[in-house]
């Protein structure tokens, strides 16, 4: 498993868990940042895990809000919790990471839903991030 992958299921981690305990975000970083500083083989892969967790936080009001108007008779709500995390993180990848080809956010992003949620989440999760990489473009930042 590559470090961006073990980047992306740790970071998928931190988001699933302040949705589910509705708990902040940063203070599951933080201690995920703790855990990382006193485990040296987690280092490569917190720094981008970290980077993820923070950019959706940053950005989550308007990716929520691309969720919920490309997803098809789904609210936010409905969706497994599992998903929603995996589906924020890969569209921060996809619209704020102009580093992870569109292409590479959503296969992980499905590999991720299909490893670790629903028998259905590889198929919604695919289609949902197709629709808005087809018709949402990327953010460039400078």
């Amino acid at each position: 498993m590559s470090a961006r992958t073990k980047a992306r299921k740790r970071a998928i981690d931190v988001l699933f868990a302040a949705d589910v305990r509705d708990e902040p975000a940063a203070e599951l970083l933080a201690q995920e940042a703790e855990r990382a500083r006193t485990q040296p083989e987690r280092e490569t892969s917190w720094r981008y895990a970290r980077e993820i967790v923070l950019g959706v936080l940053e950005h989550q009001d308007e990716i929520d809000e691309l969720l919920t108007s490309y997803a098809r008779g789904w609210t936010l709500e409905r969706m497994p919790a599992l998903d929603r995390a995996i589906l924020r993180m890969a569209v921060w990848e996809i619209r704020w990471n102009d580093e992870v080809p569109t292409a590479v956010a959503i296969t992980e992003a499905v590999e991720a839903a299909k490893q670790y949620s629903t028998d259905d989440s590889g198929r919604f999760v695919h289609g949902l991030l197709g629709r808005i990489a087809e018709s949402v473009p990327p953010v460039v930042e400078s």
